[in-house]
């Protein structure tokens, strides 16, 4: 496993991290032994950074990581977890809530310190309580050694714009981004190293877009965006390749993007991703996949408040 900078943070990040959403059944019904086992793997062979969130599972994800947590050393593992989203549509970033979110999510975890904690999907609530509330929450929470560091998570890019000339944060999460079918993030690399931010990129697979899988109902993709993924994943069973490993390759490899997670509640699974970013990638299979997806480069949807999704088509990003 190779280890990357974090931004200014201090911390050395495995370059592929494990996000725990899978371990709520977010996606299937997964036994909690399995979740754990998954877990467990994930740390044995290299991993350093878990992320998760209430939201997950309502409560499920942190309370399963909890368990599968209590026999590693505290030392072992960089803990990321998210306050702010509690369920489809419920947000609250209002500093009573987000201080008390912290408390309830180190007692689920069983850990009485966070070493990330970021506001989660903040497109979709107040951006005046964001920043007048929930931001100066967790300078609180950092100043009082509840949490070491912290930041903010969400689709649409001109959020973290916005945020940042405003304020200094310790880290970001976006997610569908920087992916074989989007590589908009990278407009954001300059801004982020000129403050010292550290950058958590999700979703290699784009919520299951870069699969043989079919494609969830859930999907807020286009048709167009499906198809031509779609059109990718059978060009690479053709020839005897499987997308996901081209996706999750292609993520990881980037020297500027320290981590990407993915999400797994089968010890299986993650042990093959992990194994993927230490293979060579397949440079003649990318430049062909990478041509096939062409045409809906950069496509995006809109996630959130109306005016963050306006702002996104000025700045050329397609829904």
């Amino acid at each position: 496993m190779k280890y990357r900078k974090l931004g200014n943070t201090g911390l050395d990040v495995s370059v592929l991290s494990y996000g725990a959403s899978s371990l709520g059944s977010v996606f299937r019904d997964v036994p909690k032994e399995e979740g754990i086992r998954t877990v467990h793997t994930a740390l044995d062979m290299g991993i350093n950074l878990i992320d998760v969130s209430p939201y997950y599972g309502l409560m499920k994800a942190e309370t399963v990581l909890g368990e599968a947590l209590q026999t590693v050393p505290r030392d072992k593992y960089i803990l990321s977890t998210k306050a702010g989203r509690y369920g489809e549509g419920e947000f609250d970033f209002s500093r009573e809530r987000i201080i008390r979110s912290a408390e309830e999510s180190m007692g689920r975890l069983g850990t009485d310190y966070l070493d990330i904690l970021l506001l989660h999907d903040i497109e979709f609530g107040s951006l005046t309580q964001v920043m007048e509330e929930g931001i100066p929450a967790l300078e609180e929470l950092k100043q009082s050694g509840k949490i070491r560091y912290y930041g903010v998570t969400g689709l649409p890019l001109n959020i973290f714009e916005t945020v940042l000339s405003k304020t200094a944060l310790d880290v970001i999460l976006s997610y569908c981004h920087y992916s074989l079918n989007d590589t908009t993030l990278l407009r954001l690399l300059p801004l982020l190293e000129s403050q010292g931010t550290g950058l958590i990129n999700a979703s290699p697979i784009s919520m299951g877009l870069l699969s043989n899988r079919k494609v969830p109902d859930w999907h807020p993709a286009s048709a167009e965006i499906q198809a031509a993924c779609q059109r990718a994943a059978e060009f690479c069973r053709d020839k005897g390749e499987e997308i996901a490993k081209l996706a999750v390759q292609f993520s990881t490899a980037n020297e500027q993007i320290p981590t990407t997670l993915v999400s797994t509640a089968t010890p299986d699974n993650i042990r093959n991703n992990i194994k993927w970013t230490e293979e060579p990638i397949n440079e003649q299979l990318l430049a062909e996949v990478l041509d096939i997806l062409k045409p809906i480069d950069g496509a995006t949807w809109p996630s959130g408040q109306p005016e963050w999704n306006e702002a996104q088509s000025r700045n050329g990003e397609r829904l």
